[in-house]
């Protein structure tokens, strides 16, 4: 199975009861359903056109990209094509994962500024930061301010171009800094007016945190989400929506509180042997009882 540091590397992409008020506003809205399209990390790269109509055979309306390359689009399908098979199965990528391990390391905007282009030619509203190399993470309070500044700047960038800069989270932004983590840290030296935060709620409870918390202390803030369960034997992996150890159904009764706009379903491991069925579960238990 492919690992998301490995594929980065690689590729060289480098809690309330549900009578809670917010929960009936948000359930009256009925959101989209997303899927990061990571879930299907291992069928999408050998058929891009296949495994799109396959997600929205299964009733989804939005996705979230990961893969581009400047060079080979998403997967060998140019963006302009891979738009028009999103449309013809009534899709639209909304946020994309793009690799910005380079734009940390040296500052170069290069790839920035193909990023936006792309995502201006697919309609999305969010360029995102979906994963930090470990020889660039922060190491130190202040390592994590010099982040907090670079990704302001490309926030700004990206302003610009009339898109929002979104962060998504994997444990070790929680790593404790004396009294502080470097989530934290983040969240308090980016521009709230320019950085969304994509809150990966698999990996916040599985660092010990709880994201009711999180909306409490940082209201407004986490207007994308990731929805993958706990596996109730090995917490190391994930769970069909529903069937695992995260409480859902108060984390969804406040989406309000946390400035939540869309979500994304994914599966990051464990999985079963054919995705889209194990998806199709996840997606069915999401609509059923939790928007």
């Amino acid at each position: 199975m492919i690992k998301r540091r490995d594929f980065l590397i690689n590729s060289g992409l480098a809690l309330g009861a549900l009578a809670i008020a917010p929960s009936f506003a948000f359930t009256s809205r009925k959101k989209a359903i997303g899927i990061q399209l990571w879930t299907l990390r291992e069928t999408l790269p050998k058929d891009v056109k296949g495994v799109l109509a396959q997600v929205g055979k299964v009733g989804f309306n939005e996705v979230e990209t990961f893969g581009y390359s400047p060079k080979n689009g998403f997967f060998g399908t140019s963006v302009k094509d891979f738009k028009s098979m999103l449309c013809d199965n009534g899709l639209k990528a909304t946020s994309n994962h793009f690799d910005f391990n380079g734009y940390i390391e040296n500052g170069s905007t290069e790839s920035l500024k193909s990023y936006i282009e792309t995502a201006n030619i697919l309609g999305s509203e969010h360029v995102t930061v979906p994963y930090i190399l470990e020889n660039l993470r922060g190491k130190s309070i202040d390592d994590y301010k010099k982040l907090a500044l670079k990704i302001n700047q490309a926030a700004e960038i990206c302003k610009a171009s009339g898109l929002k800069l979104a962060y998504h989270n994997h444990a070790f932004e929680f790593e404790k800094f004396e009294s502080t983590t470097g989530y934290e840290v983040l969240l308090n030296n980016t521009d709230k007016n320019l950085v969304d935060f994509e809150l990966d709620l698999y990996w916040a409870v599985r660092s010990g945190n709880n994201p009711l918390q999180l909306f409490k202390d940082h209201p407004g803030r986490f207007k994308m989400w990731h929805v993958k369960d706990m596996d109730k034997g090995n917490p190391d992996w994930n769970a069909e929506i529903g069937t695992g150890t995260i409480d859902f159904k108060s984390i969804f009764a406040q989406a309000e509180l946390a400035g939540m706009k869309r979500f994304f379903l994914e599966h990051e491991s464990n999985y079963k042997p054919n995705p889209i069925e194990s998806v199709a579960v996840s997606y069915n238990y999401i609509k059923n009882n939790l928007i």
